[in-house]
């Protein structure tokens, strides 16, 4: 038997690696423990639970208002102590979060194999986003196992030289959606019947959109509201002050625009299989939506998940207001385009990537895949 310690921070991370816990564990030739370096605190503990996961360590090393280095330095000196109390065959991580680059650096340091989960994806501008893209980069330098969820995510690491233990595996939010999505989850929001209006559920948070395309998105929100009286808009809003200041005060006052706290998973989902329409900012919501037929307008200038604009399901607008009330309007005018785009096929997966991880880890640790 084995020992891997499969290492989280966040909400996106918990989504994404909650199926693969719950297939490791389930694995007898396997011993997994889990561990939280807390980067995020309410949202990662609730989703956790909601997959019936408890953890085996938490750091906590959240504070208000840190910075990039205090989260890198805080996981990494707790991640420090922990690995070197565990010491495991193998350190797995996911994405690209800072928990996921300090996990992968304190393996490194402790001369422990590291597995990336959704291994390969890539804008190519160092800083965009900002610090996912570099995170991704160091990251996959220190791994040792790459589960690429789509063949360009694949080619992209082999572009880097990266030629080992490169192994297609589509992508866990899709087994995770299908797990969700089968318990049937509502998402009640004050004020709002979902039956009555045609709902645009919109997400704005990442760094690079901070200060004033931020509010441009803002601004082109309210532009499609009134240009559409038939229209209403969810937006659960980050915990940042920096992201929820400047919504609230362009949104916040707007009669369909129905701003709320962070939903928790199965709140997110359920919004997503009600929804007309979604505009983000979100990597995940880009991979996410399509299961459900829901185009996607992207509020970023790159992404990461090309293969969502090559398959038609989603579009690129970047934050410009008038390219964004453009598309907006345009899918919610032209049946043809919309059907278009909510019929083509989801690029990212079959909800079949946990199985492709685990018998990919097991044969690397020379154990039995029965």
């Amino acid at each position: 038997m084995s020992k891997v310690a499969i290492v989280l921070g966040t909400r996106p991370e918990a989504v994404k690696l909650a199926p693969v816990i719950l297939g490791f564990r389930n694995c007898p030739h396997l011993h997994t423990r889990v561990i939280l370096t807390g980067q995020h605190r309410e949202m990662l503990y609730q989703t956790l639970a909601w997959f019936g996961i408890e953890a085996d360590a938490d750091l906590q090393i959240m504070t208000p208002r840190q910075s990039l280095a205090d989260i890198t330095c805080r996981a990494l000196v707790g991640l420090e102590a922990v690995l070197t109390d565990e010491r495991p065959d193998l350190v797995l991580v996911q994405g690209d979060t800072t928990t996921t680059f300090a996990a992968a650096l304190a393996a490194f340091y402790q001369k422990i194999a590291l597995g990336h989960v959704e291994a390969g994806l890539r804008t190519g501008v160092a800083d965009d986003p900002y610090p996912e893209e570099m995170n991704r980069r160091l990251t996959s330098r220190l791994a040792a196992l790459h589960f690429a969820p789509t063949m360009r995510a694949a080619e992209n690491l082999k572009r880097e030289g990266i030629l080992d233990h490169v192994y297609l595996t589509g992508n866990t939010v899709i087994d995770a959606l299908h797990t969700i999505a089968s318990r049937k989850p509502e998402c009640p929001v004050a004020g709002l019947d979902w039956e009555k209006s045609r709902v645009m559920l919109v997400t704005a948070h990442r760094r690079e959109n901070w200060g004033q395309p931020l509010e441009n998105i803002a601004h082109a929100l309210i532009d499609i509201l009134e240009a559409h009286p038939d229209t209403a808009l969810v937006l659960p809003l980050h915990k940042n002050p920096t992201v929820r200041e400047p919504l609230q005060g362009i949104l916040g006052a707007h009669p369909r625009a129905f701003l709320d706290e962070p939903f928790d998973y199965p709140q997110l989902v359920g919004a997503l299989q009600r929804s007309t329409l979604v505009l983000t900012d979100s990597g995940g919501l880009q991979e996410e939506a399509p299961a459900f037929g829901k185009p996607v307008l992207v509020l970023r200038e790159t992404t990461e998940r090309p293969e969502a604009i090559e398959a038609g399901v989603a579009l690129k607008v970047g934050t410009d207001r008038t390219a964004i009330a453009r598309a907006a309007h345009a899918l919610l005018t032209d049946d043809a385009l919309y059907g278009q785009m909510a019929r083509a096929v989801n690029p990212f997966g079959d909800g079949h990537a946990t199985g492709r991880i685990l018998r990919s880890t097991l044969a690397f640790l020379g154990l039995p895949s029965d």
